[in-house]
């Protein structure tokens, strides 16, 4: 719904498309970089973009979301974008948090030392663990790019033929 509401809004141009997909490539590029450092229920994770805050994947969808928004050029998208995050994302990261804690007792820990979303400008933790590639392959990261570039591919066929 929230897909099929966005491509009616849409209202892309050359300039508007642009910009969107540079902010919206920075989100998939810190979605990818925490993907190759999340081991899904193995781990915490801690290297990488989790040293500076603690939902990289999550920041990285806002991120492709704005990035969206503004190739779409109509704030109604940017306001649907925002309810959506703050209704939908904001409670699975409460959970989320919960489930870490007492599946990782290092966790409370991280929690006090590295911020929720809003990323720290240095790491607030040290740990050497390299990003991974199979790591990225095993959490399906590319299904997410696709999906980004076949959104932007839409809204760039909707600024040609849907003037």
């Amino acid at each position: 719904a929230v897909a099929a509401l966005f491509l009616y809004l849409a209202r892309p141009t050359c300039v508007s498309l642009i910009a969107g997909l540079a902010i919206g490539c920075a989100g998939m590029a810190l979605r990818a970089w925490a993907a190759g450092h999340l081991a899904k229920y193995e781990s915490l994770a801690i290297s990488g973009p989790f040293a500076y805050t603690r939902n990289p994947l999550y920041l990285g969808t806002l991120l492709v979301g704005v990035g969206f928004a503004v190739a779409g050029a109509h704030i109604g998208i940017g306001i649907v974008l925002v309810a959506f995050f703050v209704l939908f994302y904001l409670p699975v990261i409460e959970e989320e948090e919960s489930y870490l804690v007492e599946k990782f007792p290092g966790y409370r820990e991280y929690r006090e030392r590295v911020p929720r979303l809003w990323p720290s400008l240095r790491p607030r933790y040290q740990s050497a663990g390299p990003f991974q590639p199979g790591l990225y392959t095993r959490n399906r990261e590319y299904q997410a790019l696709v999906g980004f570039l076949l959104g932007m591919v839409i809204l760039a066929a909707k600024s040609v033929y849907l003037p």
